[in-house]
């Protein structure tokens, strides 16, 4: 399942993404939690500033499921973690997008890079 064209480039055009994975129960969201996100092709992708030790993103590997918010729009999403060449398209467009930000450095070294996630529209 993909994104529409439409609400992708809402989402490419916001600064103001949230992620909630699930709890362990697996109906209830976690903490609404604010991040950076870019647009690849047709797909979003999201990293963990602490790597794989942030919370959300542990959450988001082992529930595989949440909600984001982002540019006025509440979407359920399914998140899968991602590795290998994607990340290489995902650092040009963080490098592009926050261009101007002191901590592009960090979202595009290996910490950031090996919590990499791709997030995709999930039915409820």
């Amino acid at each position: 399942m993909t994104w529409t064209p439409e609400t992708l480039q809402k989402i490419a055009a916001s600064d103001d993404l949230h992620i909630a994975p699930f709890r362990e129960d697996g109906t209830t969201y976690g903490t609404l939690t604010w991040i950076w996100s870019v647009v690849v092709g047709n797909d979003l992708f999201v990293r963990g500033y602490n790597g794989p030790k942030s919370r959300w993103y542990q959450a988001a590997v082992r529930q595989r499921a949440g909600k984001i918010t982002a540019a006025g729009l509440a979407l359920d999403a399914a998140f899968e973690p991602v590795d290998g060449a994607v990340n290489d398209a995902v650092d040009a467009a963080y490098k592009k997008k926050y261009a101007t930000s002191p901590y592009l450095a960090p979202m595009v070294g290996s910490r950031a890079r090996s919590a990499t996630i791709k997030i995709s529209p999930r039915n409820p």
